[in-house]
């Protein structure tokens, strides 16, 4: 397939949701509630709404939107973290745009921009590595954030940092990584998940393998997907059939993208510079045993945690929601967004509470902008 088009035909799209409705049905005959199928990513939230597959797919299947949204998982306490790091008077702080307006306590890294810190937006950690060559003067911190998606351009970064030498270059390492937080939730006894719709983007870069606990530990069947309107359906089917015929296994939709082995460049890459972190904190999830990385000792020089006397091994401080602010219960897939008492009302784009607002992945995002579910919005 090489046109776009063919991922979005009507034609194939209405035959797939016919075979999704048949097979829902015949699961339905043998259960009295939905089938819970958990999209992990937040790109793929965006793309469910996007296209109102939420309304196409049969009545029989629930959509339950997972935590794969790196920005909105990130406790508030690691966004403050970032805004201290950049009002200090020698750093220039560089981000991806999406965590500019991230609120935390005190004020986000944009209106910390407005209040004179010198924060500025990057597309690549490499733009910040090449800030940090032009201006030997001032220390350049990169706001290293994301899962195993973003991870390894990080990891090159600081690679080239190290075989050049850069003495003002470092990162501020929230790197997560997704297996880790899907058992969390396969261990919660709230939990009802029928089945995964698998992140694509990750898939990429760790391959399948990670997964395979998911199936073989829980009984629960996951489909790695790609972003379009079809590749969304036929894995709802993929994961349905699966259900249907008593199965548990960890299958590949994506394959035209994702290899099952990954891309080994980029995992040698993470670790060569990364380990898995002890403990790390999640919204809405709490701590997670070795679910976040940070920068090895051979590159503990590139790591501003160290450099600046700042994050875990310091601190680690708990700070608590805004009141009234649903963001973990959205975030673990307990409630949708329309059931936060702040949507809409003390919780807009304009006037985030809360980082599932403002993300470009975040599932609130995608209900006010997709979702028609803007009727709370104060006048």
């Amino acid at each position: 397939m090489k046109y776009v088009q063919e991922f979005r035909d009507p034609k194939a799209a209405k035959a797939v949701l016919a075979a999704i409705a048949r097979v829902a049905d015949e699961i339905g005959a043998t259960r009295d509630k939905p089938v819970h199928i958990m999209e992990v990513c937040g790109g793929h939230t965006h793309a469910i709404f996007r296209y109102g597959l939420d309304k196409l797919v049969h009545e029989g299947i629930e959509f339950i939107h997972g935590p794969g949204c790196p920005v909105c998982v990130l406790p508030m306490s690691r966004v403050d973290e970032c805004v201290e790091l950049a009002e200090r008077p020698e750093v220039i702080f560089t981000t991806f745009g999406d965590a500019m307006r991230v609120p935390g306590t005190r004020k986000s890294l944009l209106q910390a921009k407005a209040d004179g810190a010198d924060v500025r937006m990057v597309y690549s950690p490499l733009d910040a590595l090449e800030l940090a060559r032009r201006t030997p003067d001032r220390e350049v911190i990169f706001f290293g954030l994301g899962f195993e998606t973003t991870t390894p351009s990080t990891a090159f970064a600081i690679q080239q940092a190290a075989r050049e030498g850069l003495t003002n270059f470092t990162v501020f390492a929230n790197h997560i990584t997704v297996p880790p937080p899907i058992k969390a939730l396969l261990d919660d006894p709230h939990m009802v998940l029928d089945g995964f719709v698998g992140p694509g983007h990750v898939s990429m870069v760790i391959g399948t393998e990670p997964y395979q606990f998911i199936a073989r530990d829980y009984g629960k069947p996951l489909v790695v997907a790609g972003f379009e309107p079809l590749d969304l359906l036929q894995s709802v089917l993929m994961v349905l059939e699966q259900i249907r015929d008593g199965r548990a296994e960890i299958e590949n939709q994506y394959a035209r993208v994702v290899p099952a082995e990954g891309n080994p460049a980029s995992i040698a890459a993470v670790e060569d510079v990364y380990e898995p972190r002890p403990t790390f904190a999640w919204r809405g999830l709490g701590e997670i045993d070795a679910s976040g990385l940070r920068i090895r000792e051979t590159y503990r020089t590139f790591d501003a945690e160290e450099k600046f006397g700042i994050g875990y091994g310091t601190r680690g401080r708990a700070v608590d929601e805004p009141e009234g602010c649903a963001c973990g219960l959205v975030m673990t897939g307990r409630i949708k967004p329309p059931a936060c008492p702040q949507f809409g009302k003390g919780c807009t784009p304009d006037m985030p509470l809360g980082a599932l607002m403002v993300s470009s992945e975040g599932a609130c995002a995608a209900y006010w902008q997709y979702g028609g579910a803007r009727a709370e919005e104060p006048a």
